[in-house]
C-alpha cells in the first residue's frame, strides 16, 4: 500500500506531461495536414533517384571520322 503512495503522484505528473506536449504539438503545427502525407506515398516521382547527369556521362567519339590519310 505504501509503494501506491509514491506511484500516485509519479503517475499523474506523467499524465501531465503527456497532455503538455499534446497540447504543445497541436499548437505548433503538428496535426494541421493529416492527408498530406497519406496522398504523398501515392505519388510517383516523375525524377529517376540517381539522376545522370551531362558533366558524368564521357561523350562517345564519333568513329566515322578516322584520321588515318590515304
Amino acid at each position: 500500500m505504501e509503494v501506491i503512495y509514491g506511484l500516485l503522484p509519479g503517475m499523474l505528473l506523467l499524465g501531465l506531461v503527456g497532455v503538455a506536449v499534446f497540447f504543445w504539438a497541436v499548437r505548433s503545427g503538428q496535426y494541421d495536414d493529416m492527408e498530406g502525407a497519406a496522398n504523398r506515398v501515392l505519388l510517383d516521382d516523375d525524377e529517376p533517384q540517381n539522376p545522370v547527369r551531362e558533366a558524368d556521362v564521357k561523350p562517345e567519339q564519333d568513329k566515322s571520322h578516322d584520321d588515318k590519310s590515304d
